[in-house]
């Protein structure tokens, strides 16, 4: 793993932690702290892929990226993308990863949500959490999720308040393809 490291125009592609602090070293304007060294070095070890920025004065910072790619030309051109995820990657991945993957057939969508009830004894409203459970036919899980809503929203108050897709109270699982 390399990392490329920037300070306004400055910037570097090295291959290892000590290039990058000899490197940083030779800006005048960075003082190069011992717990500053010892975070580059905890986050050039560690998994986080996210660039990361460090302060050197107020609203000014200094920039180290992870990459894949061999030369500054190569990250420029961003060749060293890494590719997306593998099919068995992403049939394992969160639910909300999968909402857009187009797969015509049957889904079950699982909704629980705030509805709007009338109280007998006293003619007041209150909020009530309710489960609702649908098989739909839909193209993703997103379209399962609007026809769900889309048909709940005819038959409940209007106050009723539904989940975001992207939220725990909205599941979905494909069921099967659809006959032709």
């Amino acid at each position: 793993m390399n990392l490329y490291l920037r300070y306004f125009n400055q910037e570097t592609l090295v291959k290892t932690v000590d290039e990058a602090l000899d490197f940083l070293s030779s800006i005048g304007e960075i003082d190069m702290t011992p717990e500053l060294v010892n975070d580059i070095r905890e986050y050039a070890a560690s998994n986080v892929q996210f660039p990361k920025r460090y302060k050197t004065r107020p609203r000014v910072y200094f920039i180290i990226i992870k990459t894949e790619a061999e030369t500054m030309q190569d990250f420029k051109e961003k060749r060293a993308v890494k590719s997306g995820p593998t099919p068995k990657e992403r049939h394992n991945a969160p639910a909300v990863m999968r909402l857009t993957d187009e797969r015509d057939g049957w889904y079950e969508g699982t909704l629980d949500f705030k509805r709007v009830q009338m109280v007998p004894g006293t003619g007041k409203f209150q909020y009530r959490d309710t489960h609702f459970v649908a098989v739909v036919r839909a193209i993703s899980g997103l379209d399962c999720y609007n026809r769900i809503v889309d048909h709940l929203r005819t038959r409940v108050d209007e106050r009723s308040q539904f989940p975001s897709v992207k939220g725990k109270n909205f599941k979905f699982r494909f069921m099967g393809l659809a006959k032709q």
